[in-house]
């Protein structure tokens, strides 16, 4: 079981099919699951490099509930990988919306994002620099006042 901290606990309207999509398309490892004889996954862990994910299926009876197209983010998951372009061009392949496509970023990555197909946001990027908080905070006052 998890012993993190902080996690981060999705709901889904698919979790079988959301650990299919997190395990082949952006590198996860399954930890654990826990699924009810009608097949609902009640809890499942997902391994990224020592962070855990937990995933459900939707429990209308405890008003949990996937993201509902159309209706904005308040959460963004941001995924470290080795090459951002390879990722979100597979995870667009395995239906995923490309949101925006990647792009070299005055904080030193290169980064892009996708909606995945269960609705939820990811922002996902690799390292290109070393970039001081300075010289970022300076980029960005550049940025906002361009």
């Amino acid at each position: 079981m998890n012993t993190q901290p902080l996690s981060t606990f999705l709901t889904v309207a698919d979790a079988n099919a959301a650990i299919a999509f997190y395990t082949n398309v952006l590198g996860a490892k399954e930890k654990y699951r826990m699924t009810e004889p009608s097949g609902r996954v009640g809890h499942a862990e997902l391994d990224f490099d020592g962070m855990t994910l937990m995933i459900a299926d939707e429990y209308p009876e405890l008003n949990l509930r996937a993201p509902q197209p159309g209706s904005g983010f308040s959460t963004s998951l941001h995924l470290q990988v080795d090459n951002a372009d390879a990722v979100i061009e597979r995870a667009v392949q395995q239906g995923a919306t490309l949101e925006r496509p990647p792009v070299d970023q005055f904080f030193g990555e290169r980064t892009g994002t996708i909606i995945d197909p269960f609705g939820h946001r990811w922002l996902i990027g690799h390292h290109i620099e070393d970039v001081s908080r300075e010289e970022v905070q300076r980029r960005y006052e550049k940025l906002i006042n361009e």
